[in-house]
């Protein structure tokens, strides 16, 4: 088990807030080292994440990264407009003006929010469809300005191509090469022009994000059933982008919609501190959100959104704060049984490790699953192509079609997600956590846990290319082991460690990307006592895999 801070769940003292003038101050004045792998431009499944203080986000990658951006649209014939976001962390005004001076130099077509609004991950993916439907020529991108849920000394920098959704891997890595090489030659032939000069030129153009969307919030969520309902439901931004969405949505659509909070501040210091007393503004983590769950009894069903809106928490009366797992399996549950223009083709997306409990949801409404592994770009072509009506991951992301079937964002859309929440208690009469009981009643109660086990930089490597022969036990917490998985079975792409399934549990080992350890996720249907019986196999097995590794190597 993870060891929890004894500050955990406790508003974040003064001590516990970074100092933004320093902050920003060292995102222009530090360059980063190409020398140093932690200096240097790396994207992760969310794109490229750092801080100004260690150097591994810094004026100098914003500049490269955006100039490579804008070559790799030349290389794609990528011509059409770029929709541009950013979220509330204090990172990400400085980047975006970073950004802004090479795209105007660029001649890019640029979309900017109106009014200097911020703008979450999912009205950028919505805004670069919208523009698209039906071009075959001049096609839209975008780039959002967003660390997500990561603490506020952090910043982030990910583009979506023309498909709306997270960058594939081909993609991210020719950005990334190319983003290094310019910061190896200084920055020379970056091109760049006075912010001024840049906001002024007829390229740069204003976008009102917060209407476009908003207005087309009916084609996804039965907004009449919500208001006609009455239902009392209460939102937390989490003081994230989404901030000024939500007064528009409660006034367009008529809903009984309470802001808890409507207050930004970039030392986020009304957050609880998480598991770690760490400030994270984590909508999933019952530390990160205590001040909303203690308001759970005011409102028929409450919910919040991290800093750019990507992902969702729902707090209900029944249950409180409900597990992620939990919500994606009640969503599947609910959307497929009111969703009846989607077809009897359409499936269910989930990441490997989310919880089997998705599976056997999915298998009772006679869909077919398609289990991919952990990233959002994997699910980007099936809702496209409206193949798969709701697609989610363990760490509270998803996203899922409009009411007639085609599709609504391909990157997660926690507003959403947060709103079928209210849909459901006002269709269904029960709230999310009554109808995710309802459930367990048919297809048991799992047990589901995420913990961290050390590794070496050389370990990771080899468990991100382990193979299902390097498992040698044959049973796993005194069950047989019937499957082993190194591939997703839903399109054959490898998971980046191994996944060991048996008749009532199962675990699945990956490396981390930034630290020197492997994340375990565990799960039983039996009881607490055999996930932790689960937990401490998996890492006896992955350690005595890795150790024969290194063996034979030598």
């Amino acid at each position: 088990m993870n060891k929890i801070n004894p500050r955990a769940g406790q508003l974040a003292s003064t001590s516990d807030l970074v100092d933004v003038q320093k902050l920003i101050a060292a995102y222009f004045a530090e360059r980063p080292d190409p020398r140093v792998p932690e200096q240097r431009v790396a994207f992760g499944t969310s794109g490229h994440r750092g801080s100004s203080f260690d150097r591994s986000f810094n004026e100098w990658h914003i500049l490269a990264i955006t100039q490579a951006i804008c070559l790799y649209r030349k290389q794609q014939k990528i011509d059409g407009p770029l929709f541009l976001g950013i979220d509330t962390h204090a990172l990400s005004r400085p980047a975006l003006n970073s950004a802004v001076e090479v795209l105007a130099a660029n001649q890019v077509e640029l979309m900017l929010a109106a009014k200097d609004e911020y703008t979450p991950t999912p009205a950028v993916s919505h805004a670069i469809l919208t523009y698209n439907r039906g071009r075959k020529t001049g096609l839209a991108d975008g780039i959002v300005v967003t660390p997500s849920h990561n603490p506020p000394d952090s910043g982030g920098f990910k583009y979506n191509p023309p498909h709306g959704g997270p960058a594939g891997s081909d993609t991210t890595s020719w950005i990334q090469n190319k983003a290094n090489e310019f910061l190896a030659a200084k920055l020379e032939g970056v091109q760049r022009w006075p912010l001024e000069k840049a906001l002024a030129s007829p390229s740069t153009h204003e976008h009102d994000y917060i209407d476009a969307y908003v207005a087309d919030l009916g084609n996804i969520i039965d907004m009449e059933a919500i208001r006609s309902s009455g239902i009392r439901f209460g939102v937390h931004p989490l003081g994230g982008a989404g901030v000024h969405y939500w007064g528009p949505i409660a006034e367009r659509y008529g809903l009984n919609l309470n802001l808890v909070s409507d207050v930004v501040d970039p030392t986020f210091r009304f957050m609880t501190l998480d598991w770690d007393g760490k400030i994270r503004m984590d909508p999933s983590s019952k530390y990160a959100m205590q001040s909303l769950i203690a308001l759970k009894d005011k409102f028929d069903v409450a919910m919040a959104c991290d800093t750019d809106h990507d992902r969702h928490g729902i707090v209900t009366r029944s249950r409180g704060l409900m597990p992620a797992n939990h919500y994606l399996a009640t969503s599947i549950y609910y959307l497929f049984g009111h969703r009846p223009q989607w077809g009897q083709k359409v499936a269910v997306g989930k990441t490997a490790v989310s919880s089997s409990m998705i599976d056997r949801v999915t298998a009772g409404l006679s869909r077919e699953l398609f289990e991919v592994p952990v990233g959002f770009k994997y699910f980007v072509d099936g809702l496209l192509e409206g193949k798969l009506g709701f697609v989610g991951e363990e760490s509270a992301g998803a996203s899922f079609l409009r009411r007639d079937g085609t599709v609504w964002t391909t990157d997660k859309d926690g507003i959403i997600a947060a709103l079928l929440a209210a849909e459901m208690t006002a269709t269904v009469k029960k709230d999310p956590g009554e109808i995710y009981h309802d459930l367990t009643q048919k297809y048991g109660d799992p047990f589901y846990d995420r913990t961290d086990a050390h590794a070496t930089t050389q370990q990771k490597a080899m468990l991100a290319k382990m193979s299902k022969d390097s498992i040698q036990s044959p049973t796993l917490a005194g069950e047989k082991i019937k499957t082993i998985l190194t591939h997703a079975p839903g399109d054959g792409q490898a998971i980046g460690g191994v996944k060991v399934i048996a008749e009532s549990g199962w675990f699945a080992a990956r490396p981390s990307g930034t630290e020197e350890i492997y994340k375990i996720y565990a799960e039983s249907f039996r009881s607490q006592q055999h996930l932790e019986q689960i937990e401490e196999e998996a890492e006896t097995i992955v350690g005595q895999a890795l150790n024969a590794a290194v063996v034979q190597k030598a």
